[in-house]
Formats: structure tokens, C-alpha cells, sequence
């Protein structure tokens, strides 16, 4: 199994959107944490931010 690295931190959010993150989280069948992922990977995605994933990029250059 691929090992995946993952980094905690503190996020200080206000209680009002913390509830609603809470409450789309149940929405969606997630933790709150996941959620969270979600939301912040959909963001990347969106801006074009998102790194490569290593395998795509090695697939690239390996068919050079």
C-alpha cells in the first residue's frame, strides 16, 4: 500500500462556519476532517493549484 503523508495543523475557525461545515459534512456522509480535505483539494483543483501526483509524473517520463 502507497504510504501517504499527511501534516496536522491548528485552524481557528468561527463558530458559525465551523457549524456549517459540520453540517455539510453529515450531508455528505464525512467527518468533519474530511470535509475539510475536500473542500480545501476542491479549491486547489479549481485554482489549478493542486501538485502533480508523483506517479502521473513519472508516467510522463517514462513514455520520453
Amino acid at each position: 500500500m502507497a504510504e501517504k503523508n499527511t501534516k496536522s495543523f491548528i485552524l481557528r475557525v468561527d463558530t458559525e462556519t465551523m457549524n456549517a461545515i459540520e453540517a455539510w459534512a453529515a450531508d455528505e456522509f464525512r467527518s468533519t476532517n474530511g470535509q475539510l480535505q475536500w473542500i480545501i483539494t476542491e479549491a486547489l483543483r479549481k485554482a489549478k493549484r493542486l501538485p502533480k501526483k508523483k506517479n502521473q509524473t513519472q508516467n510522463k517520463e517514462d513514455n520520453k
